[in-house]
């Protein structure tokens, strides 16, 4: 990628775009269990969440417009998993299909232990194939296979969590 793409901290004037990018795959049925669009609202409390310190919210900019996100977030919220998190990435949809998604979890991964993370965990649709391939790209395991546990449009949907350990 000859572009220059950049990871920062979002902050709250980055939310509005946020949950743009967020609300552009809904339609679609493969990367989020949201069925109808969530407004900057719905979003705050998950936004105040983020501790940059420890489960950050990342914009990245592509030639300094934010192009997607990446986020982590506590598993189960109990002490014993504090090593271990959830990411998710989003990528605007006038961005996708050019390699970002490699580039954000590739970063993710890096960055992850300096946040005290040691497992990373990603929770994907089964048949958000393109999804799938990425995190088994960066040799993410299949560690559970949920059936029918979501139905979209009366369609039920297999949950995959795949996870990686980072420092064995």
């Amino acid at each position: 990628m000859s572009e220059k793409l950049t990871y920062r901290n979002a902050t709250i004037e980055d939310l509005p775009e946020i949950v743009a990018i967020y609300n552009s795959t809904i339609e679609s049925r493969i990367a989020t269990a949201d069925t109808e669009p969530v407004t900057v609202e719905d979003r705050s409390h998950w936004f105040s969440e983020h501790d940059s310190d420890r489960r950050p919210l990342l914009v990245a900019e592509l030639n300094g417009e934010i192009c997607g996100w990446i986020s982590l977030e506590s598993f189960y919220g109990r002490p014993a998993y504090n090593h271990t998190a959830e990411v998710s990435i989003y990528i605007d949809e006038r961005f996708r299909g050019k390699g970002l998604g490699k580039n954000l979890l590739s970063y993710i991964i890096e960055k992850s232990p300096a946040y005290g993370i040691e497992t990373l965990l990603g929770f994907i649709f089964a048949h958000n194939e393109p999804s799938v391939k990425l995190f088994e790209y960066f040799g993410f395991e299949h560690w559970a296979h949920l059936p029918n546990v979501a139905k979209l449009d009366s369609i039920k949907r297999d949950l995959i969590i795949l996870g990686k350990h980072l420092i064995k």
